[in-house]
């Protein structure tokens, strides 16, 4: 189907019949049932979605009818797909009615799709596709029209109750969770956390099942959201405020604007320097309460498993230990506040989110490795070994080990990586690893020879 055969959604008006528009899907709601007022007992089901054909033209779609149709024509078309709209009804907006509920348009109408009168289908001319697909990284709004993080929490219960736009990357995304109100009705929700130069955290809360179905693919700390017309609300159970997604809000994954690029490459810099994981790093217990002892791979599973911090002991050998590479990646500086990596020339830290960053950097130096170990169940790679749980477990400080030779800086690693060691270790939820999970070693001896064979044999009664 050739592109020119479809009319542009600039051009429509209530006076085109037998009209096709072709265009990517933007926005969608969740499948509504009203009382059918001429039929009795009847229940009427609709949707709505949002199709964009142009950078500055996009219009909204609804779609009603009886329960196969409507719910078929909404689980066969997604927000990003593209489609072709052909015969639907246009109308004139209506404001104060059911469009005040919509997302806003440039367009003075929207489509009415029945099943008896229009048909939506998929676009299957590559040629319009091609065209169509950038369209779905172009913010509905002034990408230079929104509120960082830092003025919603500045302006705090000023803007309650407000709709703004919002440009934000994704921290973490939430399980979701599934309810059912006191009439019976079922529900679900979904708590994705936020953040950008001025605030670490910040909660964004999706109700709409299409809306759920957006975020939870998305990659946390490798996102960028705009979010056009969300609604600020004080929570006064948190004492704070929150973004809620609602049927009027736009959400542009990734835009390809200027301000989202540059927010990407902070999201991007402040999450490879662990600085996100600081700031979520829950309090560590007293190393004498840990008495729960796994394999790698056990630790491994019941992490994953778990989205809180878990504790143990594993007797395994620390398969990675670069202590005679160079002293710049064994001793390092970060800043006391957020242990954001520093350089000692800086006056102060470059961590945007850093609650010191305006003043004079208070650091402290020491060691900073990532450590592999290992057992006969798998490996646990890229453990945190800092200052002082390293300095306990080399036996040295960190002045002694700079004044060290390379050789003897070898032989220490090989005093390591030759025995067994008790490892107590501490292992939370880490999106950016590999794994899912980042470890850190809370205290690391040689381990005693009767533990290592009592521990080995109750490995044997489980069959491990």
């Amino acid at each position: 189907m050739a592109a020119h055969t479809y009319i542009a959604i600039s051009e429509l008006h209530p006076n085109i019949s037998h009209s096709k528009v072709a265009g990517i899907i933007i926005g969608k709601t969740d499948v509504k049932s009203f009382p059918d007022r001429k039929n009795i007992g009847m229940d009427r089901f609709t949707f709505g979605f949002t199709v964009k054909d142009s950078p500055d033209f996009f219009i909204n779609v609804s779609a009603w009818g009886n329960d196969a149709y409507v719910n078929g024509l909404a689980s066969s078309i997604s927000i990003g797909d593209c489609v072709t709209i052909e015969n639907p009804l246009v109308a004139t907006k209506d404001l104060e009615k059911g469009d005040r509920f919509c997302p806003a348009t440039p367009s003075h109408y929207r489509l009415l799709v029945t099943e008896a009168h229009s048909q939506v289908c998929l676009c299957a001319d590559m040629d319009t596709i091609d065209r169509l697909l950038s369209l779905i990284h172009l913010p509905v709004k002034d990408s230079r029209d929104f509120y960082s993080l830092g003025d919603i929490v500045a302006n705090g219960q000023k803007l309650d109750g407000s709709v703004i736009n919002i440009l934000a990357a994704v921290k973490s995304i939430g399980d979701t969770k599934q309810f059912t109100t006191s009439d019976g009705r079922r529900g679900q929700r979904l708590e994705v956390r936020l953040f950008d130069d001025s605030v670490s955290s910040f909660p964004l809360v999706c109700w709409d099942r299409e809306a759920i179905q957006l975020m939870q693919p998305l990659i946390p700390r490798e996102t960028v959201l705009f979010i056009a017309d969300a609604k600020i609300s004080f929570d006064s159970f948190r004492s704070g405020m929150v973004a809620t997604v609602n049927s009027k809000s736009i959400i542009t994954v990734n835009p390809d604007t200027r301000e989202a690029s540059l927010l990407f490459s902070y999201a991007k810099e402040v999450s490879e320097s662990g600085a996100l994981d600081q700031d979520d790093m829950p309090e560590d217990v007293p190393v004498e309460s840990i008495t729960d002892v796994y394999t790698v791979s056990q630790l491994m599973q019941k992490a994953r498993e778990n989205p809180e911090a878990l504790f143990g002991i594993t007797y395994s050998f620390i398969s990675k230990l670069d202590l005679d590479s160079s002293v710049s990646k064994v001793i390092k500086t970060r800043c006391s506040k957020c242990k954001f990596l520093v350089t000692e020339d800086l006056n102060s830290c470059t961590n945007q989110l850093c609650p010191g960053k305006d003043q004079i950097v208070s650091a402290t130096t020491g060691f900073d490795l990532l450590v592999d170990f290992t057992d006969h169940t798998g490996t646990l790679h890229a453990c945190s070994l800092r200052s002082p749980v390293a300095e306990k477990a080399l036996g040295c400080t960190k002045e002694e080990f700079i004044s060290l030779t390379d050789g003897e800086r070898t032989a220490m690693k090989w005093k390591f990586l030759l025995e067994r060691c008790k490892i107590y270790v501490k292992i939370i939820p880490s999106p950016k690893m590999k794994s899912g999970i980042r470890g850190m070693i809370l205290d690391c001896s040689l381990a005693d020879a009767g533990e290592v064979k009592q521990h080995m044999s109750a490995l044997l009664q489980q069959g491990l």
